[in-house]
């Protein structure tokens, strides 16, 4: 398969699917140029697509002074920083981004957002519950952004309308792309089209860019937006964490969790980055396991990143400029083996300056409870009850 052959394919598209794609941000050069690897015969396989996702050079751990605590209630700048961060939500200067878009393949391929998670309320009607609470707190209108995907964005918006949603609680779709045999052809599906998918949730800032919410929020005074998961309920609005971060004086927050048994994720390393203006850069950066280096053991880290961030609102806008790492990931499609690339939003902590702050993972102040499952939803929902029971959501 060449790129030439690629392009055909894709100019062949039907017309409808191609409206599709270019609503959502596809970009057909970027994936002939991604592509390219898989028409060399000789480098097909598993190996060599694990090289092509892993980075370069040095990776050294985090030193013990790169990563702060969260705020502790009841220490002296606690209040302190409380009192900002509420100050800055009754200015209008916090809104909030929910990624909204992937489908519960392990929970039977259904919509999440859409899962009762404690009794009767589901994901979605808790953040809305949440964002009730902090919009009566600070008397003044909280936006909440939904990031959904094609598969999850109707039935969403469905749900926002039935549930009276107001008008500051919006849903805008991230990007879209089409999935490659692993030599390089567009993936056909069983109803014989172009299998699609969404391409992972470093779409956010470009997709966010795309629905104008972004730029008349900023046009408002807007100054920071908190990005947390959708099934991460412990992820919430905290005026204290908010004062902190305005207080630091960097592009973006990450929050990190203490490491359990087992556990695996993104981690926070030492690496090469590119700047603005392409020269390179170490930075504290996250990257995914399957990304280290052969040889550098994960183990030693001993948090991990929950994916969640808050992040100076003009910076988001900035991240047009972001050299994002495309991930070559290979899925099944029914029975085929399948293709896709996709970015990850921590690639913007390579983009730009960063600080990091532990966060609990125990008791009612955790802030990472993520259900991937219905095992992880059982076994968490006493902890997510008493979460949402504390943070005003039930």
């Amino acid at each position: 398969m060449s790129a030439s052959e690629l392009r055909a394919d894709i100019a062949n598209l039907p017309s409808s699917l191609r409206a599709r794609l270019e609503s959502a941000g596809f970009d057909e050069e970027r994936l002939v140029r991604l592509a390219a690897p898989l028409c060399a015969p000789s480098r097909q396989g598993a190996g060599d697509r694990h090289q092509r996702n892993r980075v370069s050079g040095r990776v050294e751990p985090p030193r013990p002074t790169d990563i702060a605590d969260a705020p502790e209630p009841g220490s002296p700048d606690y209040e302190r920083l409380a009192a900002a961060g509420l100050d800055a939500i009754r200015r209008g200067q916090l809104a909030v981004c929910v990624m909204a878009g992937g489908m519960a393949t392990r929970m039977g391929g259904v919509v999440k957002a859409l899962v009762r998670a404690v009794d009767t309320r589901t994901f979605l009607e808790l953040r809305l519950n949440e964002n009730a609470a902090w919009c009566r707190r600070a008397d003044s209108d909280l936006p909440l952004w939904l990031m959904t995907s094609e598969a999850t964005d109707e039935p969403i918006r469905q749900e926002l309308a039935r549930l009276g949603a107001p008008a500051h609680i919006a849903a805008f779709m991230q990007d879209m792309g089409l999935r490659l045999t692993p030599a390089g052809r567009l993936l056909l599906g069983a109803d014989g089209l172009p299998s699609t998918h969404a391409t992972g949730h470093g779409d956010l800032p470009d997709a966010l860019r795309r629905s104008g919410l972004l730029s008349a929020f900023v046009a408002r005074g807007g100054r920071f937006v908190w990005i947390a998961n959708l099934d991460n309920l412990g992820a919430t609005v905290d005026a204290a964490l908010l004062g902190y971060f305005a207080s630091k004086g960097a592009d973006l927050m990450v929050e990190v969790a203490p490491k359990a048994p087992g556990d695996r994720g993104g981690i926070p390393v030492w690496a090469d980055a590119q700047d603005a203006e392409g020269r390179t850069v170490r930075r504290l950066q996250v990257l995914e396991e399957f990304r280290l280096p052969d040889g550098f053991d994960a183990s030693t880290v001993r948090v991990f990143n929950t994916n969640t961030f808050l992040v100076r609102a003009d910076a988001l806008i900035a991240a047009a400029n972001v050299n994002w790492n495309w991930c070559e990931v290979e899925k099944k499609v029914g029975d085929a083996a399948a293709i896709q690339f996709e970015r990850l939003l921590q690639d913007l902590t390579a983009a730009m300056g960063a600080t990091y702050v532990r966060v609990p993972r125990e008791t009612s102040k955790s802030r990472f409870l993520p259900v991937k499952d219905h095992d992880e939803l059982s076994a968490r929902r006493e902890a997510i009850r008493e979460v949402a029971a504390a943070r005003g959501m039930i």
